[in-house]
């Protein structure tokens, strides 16, 4: 795993938790703009997902980690990311698997994971990097954060 220093997103929150995990998929994008991304292609991503919250669980857990680890790796890993049309889908631009729309995925799958617990832990962030050189960072507007 990469070593990294994240982009920091401000928020009021007590308590900041960072989890960082790692998948390889492959995808393409069905678009002609898209290139060569329009073939069949694989990445090892690279996720950081930012949690925050003002309540521990009853564990003393803002959410543990592994819960967030399966959610989204044991999810996507070794997956052909277009199978995946509960949350892709082929036909709509605005929910190609780009590295923008995963990255906004993994933020729903972890949102709507978070709204279901007692302390209602917020997703402030997802960093997700695709190669060694290009990443995406999604935050959800003012108005969807429960900030």
């Amino acid at each position: 795993m990469i070593q990294q220093i994240y982009p920091s997103v401000q928020h009021s929150f007590q308590y900041e938790l960072n989890k960082d995990m790692q998948f390889a998929a492959a995808h393409s994008i069905p678009s002609e703009e898209a290139g060569h991304c329009a073939r069949v292609h694989g990445h090892t991503y690279f996720a950081n997902v930012t949690i925050a919250g003002d309540e521990l669980d009853s564990s003393g857990f803002l959410v543990n980690f592994a819960a967030v680890k399966k959610l989204i790796h044991n999810r996507f890993d070794h997956t052909f990311l277009n199978d995946h049309t509960d949350v892709f889908d082929n036909n709509d631009p605005n929910r190609f698997p780009t590295t923008e729309v995963v990255a906004r995925t993994i933020y729903e799958i972890v949102q709507a994971f978070l709204d279901e617990t007692p302390n209602k832990a917020t997703c402030v962030q997802v960093f997700l990097r695709e190669t060694p050189t290009s990443y995406c960072i999604y935050r959800p507007k003012k108005a969807q954060s429960h900030d």
